[in-house]
């Protein structure tokens, strides 16, 4: 008997073994979040007989534990269920920084929460085991069986231990995650930046900055919609979709959808699911793309609007101050092409109108002169013969200039 014992220990411990191996190898491989998660999901599937698994991480500055990862990758609740310290069994955990077993009717525990999305009536075991480095809470490991099912101890134990041993790997992949992303949005200033300081054409710009800026900020469809001030609506002006039910909805009224209000507001809006929010214009072409979460930012200079720059993603994503600061700092910028843009064209007009004024000047000059008109007449000659001719009175100024000319040399 003794025998046997100390063989089902020596056992148990080489698959304990085996396990923090395959973990001690995960981590050596992957900096990479998700890639890390999901093998940590896949590793931890294999050692225990669970039908769900799912990761919660840490959200410091909001005190939120947000779900992140699941062995279910189309999970609808990935990155939108939330749960504060100390809410809920996950939050109890976490913030006590122990596991808790429920082996049956775990749902009713008073400390369960639930979220329809993640279909918890259809379980009945829970194991909730939090991940620490250096004592801090780093996230939360879920298991869920359907059926009543005891979860022993030693492998409880175990979990724990290998949560612990998570913690900082999880935390320097979280890390460089940031920086990643940090360094992508930091790519992309960059690269608006020189965009609207080279030669392209305001429209080739428009559209450089919504493709760069869907890559960066991972939208499904990223548009720029410029203000028309005399009709107070708001036209797409460029947009990296190819879908042509969005590029041909029509303009919206300033205050009108969430697009027109964050104009009228002066202010980002965001939409966690604008298939369900009131007042959306146009949820069904939403539906038919598969666009669900928006972030709008105006475009800004100074305490004027010149448009809106919105970014849809494909599933429910609450959107970080960082993501909002990142497109309002893009947005300012692409106001300020479409404001050298206009200048550019002020500056031409001008210009133009000055010279078609000396051009204009000088016929009157030569009409004066060779049939002794008065200043007014010979205005009023050259802008007669303007509107019969439907011409231009520069073109009839250059006319009598030319003809001058031409009597002059015959």
């Amino acid at each position: 008997m003794r025998n046997t014992d100390m063989k089902q220990k020596v056992t148990q411990k080489e698959e304990e073994l085996r396990i923090l191996h395959e973990v001690a190898k995960d981590i050596s491989d992957n900096l990479d979040l998700k890639v890390l998660l999901q093998r940590i999901i896949e590793t931890i599937m294999n050692f225990v007989t669970v039908d769900s698994c799912l990761v919660y991480l840490y959200d410091r500055p909001n005190d939120e534990l947000i779900l992140t990862a699941s062995n279910d990758r189309d999970l609808k609740g990935l990155g939108t269920v939330r749960l504060k310290m100390g809410e809920g069994v996950t939050g109890w955990a976490a913030k006590e920084k122990k596991p808790v077993a429920l082996s049956k009717e775990s749902y009713k525990d008073k400390r369960f929460k639930t979220f329809p999305l993640l279909e918890e009536d259809q379980y009945e075991a829970f194991l909730s085991i939090p991940i620490l480095s250096k004592n801090e809470v780093i996230g939360v490991v879920n298991l869920r069986n359907r059926k009543e099912h005891i979860y022993p101890e030693p492998q409880v134990n175990l979990l724990f231990t290998i949560g612990r041993y998570l913690g900082s790997s999880i935390q320097n992949a979280m890390t460089y995650d940031e920086v990643v992303k940090k360094a992508k949005q930091l790519d992309l200033l960059s690269q608006v930046s020189r965009t609207i300081v080279s030669d392209y054409y305001l429209q080739e710009i428009l559209h450089l900055i919504v493709t760069m800026t869907a890559k960066v900020m991972d939208s499904k469809i990223c548009s720029i919609m410029l203000l028309d001030e005399k009709k107070e609506e708001l036209v797409i002006a460029a947009t990296q979709s190819l879908s042509k039910d969005y590029i041909n909805k029509p303009n919206l009224k300033v205050g009108q959808s969430v697009s027109g209000k964050a104009v009228f507001e002066k202010k980002p809006i965001t939409v966690l699911d604008v298939t369900k929010e009131p007042g959306f214009m146009y949820p069904e072409i939403a539906k038919k793309e598969g666009i669900v979460s928006l972030l709008s930012v105006p475009m800004m200079i100074k305490d004027r609007v010149v448009g809106v720059i919105n970014s849809y993603t494909k599933s429910e994503h609450n959107f970080k101050k960082e993501e909002t600061d990142i497109l309002q700092a893009v947005a300012n910028q692409a106001a300020v092409a479409i404001e050298n843009t206009n200048l550019s064209q002020e500056i031409l007009t001008a210009k133009e109108a000055l010279e078609s004024r000396k051009i204009i000047e000088r016929a009157k000059g030569i009409l004066m002169k060779e049939i002794g008109l008065t200043e007014d007449e010979a205005y009023k000659k050259i802008h007669k013969k303007s509107m019969d001719m439907r011409k231009t009175m520069k073109e009839i100024a250059d006319a009598i200039i030319l003809t001058s000319d031409l009597k002059k040399r015959a």
